[in-house]
């Protein structure tokens, strides 16, 4: 059996130094992860992995677990299809979210990625909201963010959605596809040469899996139709890296209802560059943008160039970002600071 070049899965000369000290195991990458166990490529092929019990006892935080797209040590069991995980590569970005509920830990969501594609529709669906919420993660993880507007062919205003989505992409590419049209989704082509990994990203029911497919040239993923009510279904059940005709690599993601902010400061600062500029110019450093004379961010919002809606998700995920850094902390700070505007209101009304 040849060898299989995992250089194809994007394993690249800077690892070797990592690579030579664990001289008797080999490497590899993870294409998927299910109930505790990855499947996994080598140069031998697949293989089914688990990590090892040392591995599983230095582990400090769920973010070093191996996820979809990382680069591993391991050591396959002869005469099996089978291998043990021992160490996770020095990763070059990684996607990390807040996990769904109330329980505040971290979820990585893909590793080692170079471009994430970010997915809305044009139809119902359509939240810029959401879309700073994915920007300001995406920025963070080290990867470069891609918008892909999907469906165009339920929209009866693509221009004007496109407009929109220009203000709030903040320089980020901006895609537009269809399903419906034969050459739709040539315009991602461009990002995926070979050897680079991107990770599509989205709600349930956008078009992910369709424009995968459409990338393969065969129906690889499942896909299913959107509900009555406009709302997706999920039709991705586990994250999966899959190898394109073009030598580039994609991960497929279900969609995600919860996308909570974690240690996602840069990437804030990047999505809203231009409030960042507003803050900077308040005449008082401390200024809490309420009621002071001189605040930029007040006249900004008076004179139509920053909207209340804008502001006030910039806002939120500031705060959700804080929270989930040092809860404590963040509730200490909040009171703090309602202390300070009351005093500021008080002063005023005088």
């Amino acid at each position: 059996m040849s060898k299989i070049d995992l250089a194809k899965f994007g394993l690249t000369s800077r690892f070797e130094t990592v690579i030579r000290e664990f001289p008797q195991n080999s490497a590899g990458r993870v294409l998927s992860q299910e109930k505790g166990l990855y499947r996994v490529i080598t140069e031998c092929g697949e293989r089914i992995a688990e990590i090892s019990g040392k591995y599983r006892y230095q582990i400090t935080s769920p973010s070093e677990y191996p996820a979809v797209g990382d680069f591993i040590i391991l050591e396959s069991i002869e005469n099996s299809n089978r291998a043990v995980i021992h160490h996770v590569l020095p990763r070059k970005s990684v996607f990390i979210r807040k996990t769904a509920g109330t329980n505040c830990s971290e979820q990585v969501v893909a590793a080692n990625i170079d471009i994430i594609f970010i997915c809305m529709s044009l139809n119902n669906d359509f939240n810029l909201r959401r879309l700073e919420r994915y920007l300001s993660i995406g920025w963070n993880s080290g990867a470069i963010p891609v918008i892909v507007l999907t469906k165009a062919d339920l929209c009866r205003d693509v221009r004007s959605k496109q407009f929109e989505v220009e203000q709030a992409a903040n320089g980020a590419d901006i895609l537009i596809t269809s399903s419906l049209e034969k050459d739709g989704y040539q315009k991602i082509l461009p990002f995926l040469k070979e050897g680079v990994t991107a990770a599509m990203l989205g709600s349930s029911g956008v078009g992910k899996s369709t424009l995968i497919n459409l990338l393969l040239g065969e129906n690889h993923l499942v896909t299913r139709e959107i509900r009555d009510d406009d709302r997706g279904r999920h039709a991705t059940t586990r994250r999966e890296l899959i190898l394109l005709p073009s030598g580039g690599m994609i991960i497929d993601t279900p969609g995600m209802r919860e996308l909570g902010m974690w240690d996602s400061a840069s990437g804030l600062e990047k999505t809203f560059a231009d409030i960042e500029e507003f803050v900077n110019d308040c005449r008082f450093k401390d200024c809490t943008h309420t009621c002071e004379p001189g605040c930029a961010v007040l006249s900004a919002i008076q004179n139509g160039k920053l909207s209340v809606e804008r502001w006030k998700s910039y806002q939120k995920l500031q705060s959700e970002n804080a929270f989930s850094e040092d809860a404590k902390e963040y509730l200490a700070q909040k009171e703090k600071k309602l202390k300070e505007i009351s005093k500021i209101n008080k002063t005023f009304r005088k």
